[in-house]
């Protein structure tokens, strides 16, 4: 078991590197935004879902009600029922253990597992320590961007396009492992369209027609197909 555990830290330090300078980020933010640092690592425990961490700064701080707060949840993380389908949570051999995997799936600690070989499969020890190892390198770098946010001026500006970049890596990312030109085309033309019709409401209006235009695409094949759109490789001189 003791072997399991290091071999899973060792596992995440190359997740580390993406994980903690977007938790220092979070950190200072929560401070620059008036909240006590102590308030980071309440989000990061009972949130713990970093893009959603940052969105719920702006949406506390702007009044936005509950109905509203938990349906932009919903759109921003439906990814994680896909993921549930094919996490090994099952894996882990005690009830406690597995409702903590439950909470604690999240993109990174799903891209790991995922990465394993094809024909390995990770024990209980392992998967629920990836968990909660990355767990701690979000709460432990939120914590201690808090604090040393405190000794930032607040003319330090720019903080807050943390929350951007991460979706900019995030797509350019997925767009890697299937560059259907579509998807990015139809996502940017939906956020113009959202950005006219519903200024006010842009993020959960293009969230959630873009949603249903995957799902439309998901159970009708022929409409998936007519919308693939791929650059064609060029012909190789023989």
């Amino acid at each position: 078991m003791r072997s399991e555990i290091v071999t899973a830290v060792k596992t995440c330090m190359a997740i580390a590197v993406g994980v903690v300078p977007l938790g220092l980020a979070f950190g200072v933010l929560m401070v620059q935004t008036g909240f006590d640092w102590w308030w980071t690592p309440v989000f990061s425990v009972i949130i713990y879902a970093g893009s959603m961490e940052f969105l719920a700064i702006s949406m506390v701080t702007g009044g936005v009600t509950p109905a509203v707060a938990a349906l932009t949840g919903f759109m921003v993380n439906f990814r994680h029922i896909f993921y549930g389908l094919t996490f090994p949570r099952d894996e882990i051999r005690n009830p406690l253990g597995r409702a903590y995997s439950t909470y604690a799936l999240t993109d990174e600690s799903y891209a790991v597992i995922s990465a394993l070989p094809r024909n390995s499969r990770p024990s209980g020890t392992f998967v629920f320590t990836v968990q909660f190892f990355c767990q701690l390198l979000w709460v432990g770098a939120g914590i201690i961007g808090a604090l040393a946010g405190q000794a930032i001026p607040p003319s330090v500006k720019g903080l807050d396009f943390a929350l951007v970049a991460l979706f900019v890596v995030l797509a350019i990312d997925s767009f890697q492992n299937n560059k259907d030109y579509s998807l990015p085309l139809s996502a940017a033309a939906l956020g113009i369209l959202a950005g006219f019709l519903f200024p006010g409401q842009l993020l959960m209006v293009t969230l959630t027609a873009y949603f249903l235009l995957l799902l439309l695409r998901y159970v009708s094949p022929r409409i998936d197909g007519a919308m693939l759109l791929r650059k064609e490789k060029p012909c190789q001189p023989e």
